[in-house]
């Protein structure tokens, strides 16, 4: 079980991290992609902290749409910062997260635009998947995404959306990766969706810490509540749990590629 989608090197799991990382493996966990903002330097040395501690931590690097102000009028930056990733011991596995956020408009939507483009353009250029972040923003992200992407592969992540917005994201050629939101009660559209999708085309996440799945509302969410995810996945699909697991692991190591994911640990408890 792969934890494709979470935040290790943020600042709240430094005082913990090897108590969060014993979980992840209780749990089953086989390896986690740790997201990692393109430019920190803060969080690059706790990414590489993660990495010494659980040797199935990859990395993706980019410029979250939020933070695509730090690159205005410095054409190249974003793809400088990327290509440093990349190079680095460790290297990465995926351009994100990226894309497009309308909802707060912490960055001024053209250059949230010209930074994802620029994004895009370096992704295809390493050959590497992209991880999609896009909120209130579908019809500039699908816009963007089917005249700038052609050849990529990557994913939705934390998708959200219904049956309408999947099938426009597949067709795409894009995964879906599911959240702790699939186990909100209220969540019928992604539940739907859950059932829906093919199964070769869908990951699950925590993006911890933040949206823990029930019944850890409210807490700080960490990557062993994926296994939480998983079970209801299997539960809306009427699937046994460990073709499930199967699934998304081999979706996962597809995806992103084998190494350093595929170092995997023997599970010594489960968390279900």
């Amino acid at each position: 079980m792969i934890d494709t989608h979470c935040h290790l090197a943020d600042e709240v799991f430094e005082a913990d991290l090897e108590a969060v990382i014993a979980r992840a493996r209780d749990a089953g966990l086989s390896g986690a992609i740790c997201i990692v903002a393109a430019g920190d330097q803060a969080e690059r040395g706790r990414a590489a902290r993660a990495q010494a501690l659980w040797p199935s931590v990859a990395c993706a690097v980019g410029v979250h749409p939020h933070q695509a102000r730090q690159a205005a009028g410095q054409p190249g930056l974003p793809e400088a910062w990327i290509r440093e990733a990349a190079a680095a011991p460790g290297g990465i596995c995926a351009v994100g997260e990226i894309g497009l956020d309308y909802h707060y408009d912490f960055s001024p939507r053209d250059v949230q635009r010209q930074v994802f483009a620029d994004q895009l353009a370096v992704a295809r250029a390493l050959a590497l998947p992209i991880v999609v972040h896009t909120r209130e923003a579908d019809e500039d992200t699908f816009a963007m995404l089917a005249s700038e992407a052609a050849g990529l592969s990557g994913v939705f992540h934390c998708f959200t959306g219904g049956v309408d917005r999947a099938r426009r994201a597949l067709d795409l050629g894009f995964h879906l990766s599911l959240a702790g939101i699939l186990t909100f009660p209220k969540a019928a559209d992604l539940h739907e969706v859950a059932a829906f999708a093919p199964l070769d085309r869908l990951l699950i996440e925590t993006d911890s810490p933040f949206l823990a799945p029930v019944p850890h509302r409210g807490r700080r969410n960490e990557p062993a509540f994926v296994a939480r995810v998983a079970a209801r996945l299997a539960e809306l699909r009427e699937a046994s749990l460990e073709s499930v697991v199967a699934q998304t692991t081999a979706n996962a190591l597809q995806l992103f590629g084998a190494q350093p994911l595929a170092r995997v640990d023997t599970p010594r408890a489960s968390m279900l």
